[in-house]
């Protein structure tokens, strides 16, 4: 993580065409102005090549490295994870975000 006092907030995100993704997105979007001093976003495009390695770190945390190689288990597509924590595997409310991102803030010693 770049900066160490602002929390991650990082979306599984395949492309433009897969609208779950496009829509996580853009939720996530929409309530960072509120946290822009506090959180970092990163959207993963994992169908390029960037993103593929920390897709992949993810899905290891998840699964470990056995499932994601032998039993093709990764992180589900779109998810959200806070500081490498997943958090939502699909698109959340937006007040459910803000109660997940302020958690993470207090965990964090950012409040």
């Amino acid at each position: 993580m770049a900066n160490p006092s602002k929390i991650l907030l990082e979306v599984m995100y395949k492309a433009d065409y897969c609208l779950p993704c496009f829509y996580m997105d853009e939720t996530v979007l929409q309530v960072l102005p509120k946290y822009e001093d506090k959180v970092e976003y990163r959207r993963v495009d994992f169908m390029r090549s960037p993103g593929k390695k920390r897709f992949l770190e993810l899905s290891y945390s998840l699964f470990g490295k056995e499932a994601v190689h032998q039993s093709a288990r990764v992180a589900p597509v779109p998810s959200l994870f806070i500081n490498g924590e997943l958090v939502f595997d699909a698109i959340p409310p937006i007040f459910e975000l803000e109660e997940a991102i302020e958690e993470a803030l207090e965990e964090n010693g950012n409040q």
